[in-house]
C-alpha cells in the first residue's frame, strides 16, 4: 500500500464525519470523528508497531470513552477548522521571514529544480507575494471559524458559558462552513491562483494542472517534511 494512502484516507474522512456528527449524528458519531483525527495523527507511526503510538491510541480512546455521553465531544469538535486553518496561516506567514525563502517560492523552486534565489526575479516576487496572500486567506477563515464557534447554538463557546451572543447560528450551520465550505474556499483559491499564474507564467514545467499536481506529489517526502520543518 502506498505509504500516505492511509492517512490521506483518514483526512478525507475527517470533514464528513464531523459534519456529519454536528447535524444530528448525536454523541458517539462526534466521538468517532475525533478518533478518526487522532488516527490521522498516528496511523504512521502504528503501522509501523512503534508502542509509544499504541499507547497513545489507547489512551485517547479511553479519554474519549470518558468524555462520550456528554458536551465535551460535540465542543472539541468546534476547534480542528480554527486550529487547522491558524496553523497553516502560521506556516505561511513564518516562511516570510526564512532565509531559505518564502514556502510558495521554496516549493516552485522544487518544481524547477533549482533554488529559490535561481528564480527569475518577477517570479520569486510573485512567489512570495502569493505565499503572503495565502496566510490571509487561512488566517480570514480561522477567524471566521472561531467566530462561528463562539455564536453557535446550542453548543458553542458563549452558549455553554451562559454568555448571550451577538448573532447566533445553528450548528448545523456553522458545521457545513468549517467542515465542508472551509475546503470548497481552499480549493477555489488553489485552482484560481493555477490560472492566474498559468497567464502570467505560461512557460512551466507542467502541462496542465493535473501533471501540476503529479509534479507536486513527486517532490517527495523529504521534500515536504523540509519545507515545514523548523530552519
Amino acid at each position: 500500500m502506498i505509504h500516505w494512502l492511509p492517512r490521506l484516507l483518514l483526512a478525507l474522512a475527517y470533514p464528513w464525519l464531523a459534519h456529519w456528527a454536528s447535524h444530528g449524528g448525536g454523541d458517539t458519531l462526534a466521538v468517532v470523528a475525533l478518533l478518526d483525527l487522532v488516527l490521522v495523527v498516528l496511523v504512521d507511526a502504528l503501522l509501523r508497531r512503534r508502542p509509544g503510538a499504541w499507547l497513545a491510541l489507547g489512551g485517547a480512546i479511553a479519554a474519549l470513552a470518558l468524555l462520550h455521553g456528554g458536551v465535551w465531544p460535540r465542543v472539541l469538535l468546534l476547534m480542528p477548522p480554527m486550529l487547522f486553518t491558524g496553523l497553516a496561516a502560521w506556516w505561511f506567514a513564518r516562511s516570510l521571514s526564512d532565509p531559505r525563502g518564502a514556502l510558495i517560492s521554496r516549493i516552485v523552486a522544487g518544481l524547477e529544480r533549482t533554488t529559490p534565489a535561481a528564480l527569475a526575479p518577477p517570479l520569486r516576487r510573485y512567489t512570495r507575494r502569493l505565499t503572503l496572500a495565502w496566510a490571509l486567506v487561512l488566517a480570514t477563515l480561522c477567524l471566521v471559524n472561531g467566530a462561528l464557534a463562539l455564536v453557535a447554538v446550542p453548543d458553542g463557546a458563549l452558549a455553554l458559558l451562559g454568555w448571550p451572543a451577538p448573532f447566533s447560528v445553528t450548528r448545523e450551520q456553522w458545521s457545513l462552513f468549517a467542515n465542508l465550505l472551509n475546503y470548497g474556499f481552499v480549493g477555489l483559491f488553489f485552482f484560481a491562483e493555477y490560472r492566474l499564474r498559468r497567464h502570467l507564467f505560461p512557460q512551466r514545467p507542467y502541462r496542465d494542472f493535473i501533471d501540476f499536481l503529479r509534479m507536486m506529489a513527486r517532490l517527495g517526502p523529504a521534500f515536504w517534511r523540509g519545507l515545514f520543518a523548523r530552519r
